[in-house]
């Protein structure tokens, strides 16, 4: 199965720029933490921009592609694409100058005014992707394409980005020490961080750096926004597959592949989620996170066997 004839357009140019700038901004973040040894927070200075850059730019790469699927709205589609580049793009220009050439923290700094300001700016231009990504999700339920299976993949993998954005929203309330501050009336310097029940700034995993003593938001927020990749990428795979096991070249049972993985996905960040607020660490799961871990590969295994079985000649048209 070809999806060769669905890709006519050319990517978003904005777009495109933007992924590019990634690249470039990703070789200089790396030979930064090789060779700069800077700190920020507990973390090396270049740990941030060299994560963001590999973030950022697959998902401009995918929102550009995806954009190209369009047969209706494509004047829309080109507005949310450049929408985002132009958001993101602002972003990414306030992380290289307040952490690389400040040396200060971005998210959640409120140490001095030109820190907030800066801090909003980056709040704004994150608000302007998430509903350019909202505004994808709507465009995309009225495009009719070849294949159905992709289609949902699609949809379901750019509607859960849009709530893995979302989830950033959690990190952004003050923590109770800082509650605690502005009670006692003092300026708390941070409002906001990633980690639940500790300071920033504790032991993380290599490069990711999230947190290994402690719940971390930046986990569900990760796995949110990378649905828009992993849930195409497996639609593409099973039409791939489609060649050599014939039990696959049936769109109903690729759909259903596709809805079981959409709720396998969904159920993973929903649990990461639930094991951050409790201020778990990702590395530590307690008995009642493995459980409901289980309970979800059961459940995904029950739906994949369930459907590959053959499909019924007048099946029911599904979504």
């Amino acid at each position: 199965m070809s999806f060769g004839g669905m890709v006519k357009e050319r990517p978003h140019r904005p777009l495109v720029v933007l992924a590019g700038a990634m690249a470039l901004l990703f070789v200089v973040s790396a030979l930064g933490l090789l060779f700069d040894d800077r700190t920020l927070v507990n973390a090396p200075l270049w740990a941030k921009p060299f994560k963001f850059a590999v973030s950022v730019g697959m998902y401009s790469l995918t929102l550009a592609w995806l954009l190209t699927l369009l047969r209706r709205g494509r004047w829309a589609g080109w507005w949310i694409g450049t929408v985002f580049a132009v958001g993101i793009g602002m972003d990414m220009a306030l992380l290289v100058w307040q952490v690389v050439i400040r040396d200060r923290a971005l998210h959640f700094n409120h140490a001095t005014p030109s820190d907030v300001t800066i801090n909003n700016f980056v709040a704004t231009g994150a608000f302007t992707a998430w509903g350019a990504t909202a505004a994808a999700v709507v465009l995309l339920l009225f495009q009719k394409l070849p294949d159905r299976a992709l289609a949902s993949a699609l949809r379901w993998g750019t509607a859960l980005a849009a709530v893995g954005m979302g989830l950033a929203l959690l990190m952004f309330s003050p923590t109770p020490a800082q509650q605690a501050m502005k009670a006692a009336g003092e300026r708390p310097p941070m409002v906001g961080g990633h980690t639940v029940g500790l300071a920033d700034g504790g032991p993380g995993l290599p490069v990711l750096g999230w947190s290994t003593v402690g719940g971390d938001l930046r986990i569900p927020h990760f796995v949110g926004i990378h649905a828009i990749q992993v849930l195409p990428l497996m639609a593409l795979a099973l039409a791939a597959l489609a060649r050599r096991y014939p039990v696959l070249s049936s769109d109903l049972v690729r759909r259903r592949l596709v809805w079981t993985a959409v709720g396998g996905y969904a159920g993973v960040l929903a649990l990461v989620t639930w094991q951050a607020l409790r201020g778990q660490s990702i590395v530590r799961p307690d008995f009642w996170t493995l459980s409901a871990a289980a309970g979800l590969i059961v459940a995904v295994a029950a739906g994949v066997a369930l459907s590959l079985r053959s499909p019924r000649v007048h099946a029911l048209t599904e979504f």
